[in-house]
């Protein structure tokens, strides 16, 4: 049995490592500050998320497990908040999201064909 956890905390690590390594790429590559906020959400809720899964599968004692699971709550519930204020910030300060233009979605739309 310990070797099926360990192999099972290990794809859930890696599986996290994954997400947070796509999201910080996303955060380099996504055109605007709208969409980066969107990577970041993703590393915060599913990576962050699978991390800590995969450690308390490896987790000695149930005291260890109580202390991953404040903790993710603590990352669950202050990161939507942060990337939340710093959009509303950046809206409030003028920035605004790329959108693609009117000229594009004429073009693609069903209902002028």
């Amino acid at each position: 049995m310990s070797v099926f956890l360990d192999f099972l905390s290990w794809i859930f690590i890696l599986a996290g490592c994954f997400f947070c390594i796509t999201a910080g790429l996303g955060l380099l590559r996504l055109p605007d500050f709208f969409s980066r906020t969107h990577a970041g959400g993703i590393m915060d809720s599913l990576g962050v998320g699978m991390l800590f899964f995969g450690m308390a599968l490896q987790a000695p004692d149930y005291l260890v497990i109580i202390k991953l699971l404040f903790i993710y709550l603590f990352v669950l519930l202050t990161g939507p908040a942060a990337i939340h204020a710093l959009a509303r910030a950046a809206v409030h300060s003028g920035d605004i999201p790329l959108l693609p233009s009117s000229k594009d979605n004429s073009e693609d739309s069903p209902s002028n064909s």
